[in-house]
């Protein structure tokens, strides 16, 4: 098939704006890389409450970005603007199953008979399920999660797990595998404000060596492991520092781990940040801690985490669980999964090895350089399209 200019129909559920909703960022970096290969995008995004909304990212100028509401009760008003704007497109790609996006995505898709791919970078049931407050919710989320690729031309799967769900579920063709990437240019520390990197140090004091964790502090991310490993690190090491980059619903309790343990004057909380100083945070850091259990939640993600802290060039410690081994390859060292005392002995040994821990680093970056390119990324999902609107 010849190569056309395409105008894609983009939608997410949450607020590609919002530092408080970071994993918008996939669907941000893909929709540039669109433009960058000479397809019009447009975004459907939907904004939190202001009250809530937190530190607010740059705007993305590459791209059209048209916030809906995401109240409930706005769900047939979205459905009617959805499909108004569908005219407009060749193609729809939504990402997640979540209701407020899928629905209105999907009904514009039947109505103006457009192809339609979905992005699947997430169990989202599995996620839910964690905690699971309402069972009712729960059983709604599960059956969409399992209709949605019953009614889609294409999907992208961000891991293996993920694939073999697709295919148990009846949807054998015109699948890839869409991993979770970085931008290089965006970790290269020759681009940093120095004065703003000094800022950080001063401000929460930071020696090294240091050991950190980026992310999302609710329970499905595991950061309570490395916080249990850090109570013998820093009876060796007494002057280290653990930070915790990153905030969430989670992070009231570490807090009072953290008093328990006597930890005040070695581990931080940053609370939530804008994600364009992650890089900063990370390269303040020794060792990049990616602790997990071994869940099927889990084994279906493609942490993002991974990849900045392989494009950081940090020394690596993970958990050998899903997609992990395979994005690390020898560009870092695994822990038996959801245990702290592997993961306390790993990062001890790295502690005391600079060497060893410059070596891993620079291997990470490398293979960061060479896999985790979100040019291939929308390649592959743009090869889905050709193939559906051949």
């Amino acid at each position: 098939m010849k190569k056309q200019k395409l105008k894609i129909l983009m939608v997410h559920p949450h607020d590609i704006y919002s530092s408080n909703e970071p994993w918008t960022i996939r669907v941000r970096e893909i929709a540039k890389q669109f433009v960058k290969k000479g397809h019009v995008v447009k975004l459907v995004y939907f904004p939190l409450p202001k009250k809530i909304r937190g530190k607010i990212i740059s705007k993305c100028n590459e791209f059209e970005t048209i916030p809906f509401n995401r109240h409930w009760w706005k769900i047939f008003t979205n459905i009617l603007r959805m499909n108004k704007i569908a005219k407009w497109a060749d193609i729809i790609h939504f990402q997640k199953c979540f209701t407020n996006a899928s629905i209105p995505a999907i009904f514009a898709s039947v109505f103006q008979n457009k192809p339609i791919h979905y992005d699947w970078d997430d169990w989202e049931y599995g996620i839910y399920n964690y905690s699971s407050p309402s069972k009712f919710y729960g059983t709604y989320l599960n059956f969409l999660e399992k209709t949605i690729p019953k009614v889609v031309d294409s999907i992208s799967c961000a891991s293996d797990e993920l694939i073999t769900m697709t295919k148990n579920l009846g949807f054998k063709e015109k699948i890839v595998k869409s991993n979770i990437c970085v931008n290089m240019d965006t970790f290269n520390d020759k681009n940093f404000d120095k004065n703003l990197l000094n800022e950080i140090i001063k401000k929460y004091n930071i020696n090294f060596p240091t050991v950190g964790y980026l992310g999302q502090l609710h329970g499905a991310q595991y950061a309570y492991l490395l916080l249990e490993a850090s109570k013998n690190i820093v009876l060796k090491y007494p002057d280290a520092k653990i930070i915790f980059v990153g905030g969430g619903s989670e992070q009231y309790r570490l807090e009072k781990k953290i008093k328990e343990y006597k930890l005040e004057k070695n581990v931080i909380i940053t609370g939530l940040i804008k994600h364009d100083i992650v890089p900063y945070y990370l390269n303040l850091i020794d060792i990049a801690v990616a602790c997990f259990e071994d869940t099927k939640q889990v084994r279906c993600k493609s942490p993002l985490k991974i990849g900045e802290y392989m494009a950081s060039g940090r020394a690596i410690v993970a958990s050998d669980v899903g997609e992990v081994p395979w994005m690390i390859g020898d560009a870092g060292i695994l822990t038996k999964a959801g245990d702290v005392k592997s993961l306390e002995i790993e990062i001890l040994n790295l502690l005391k090895d600079e060497k060893l821990r410059e070596k891993i680093g620079k291997n990470a970056k490398d293979r960061a350089k060479e896999q985790f390119s979100w040019s291939k990324t929308s390649d592959k999902i743009l090869s889905c399209y050709e193939s559906i609107l051949k």
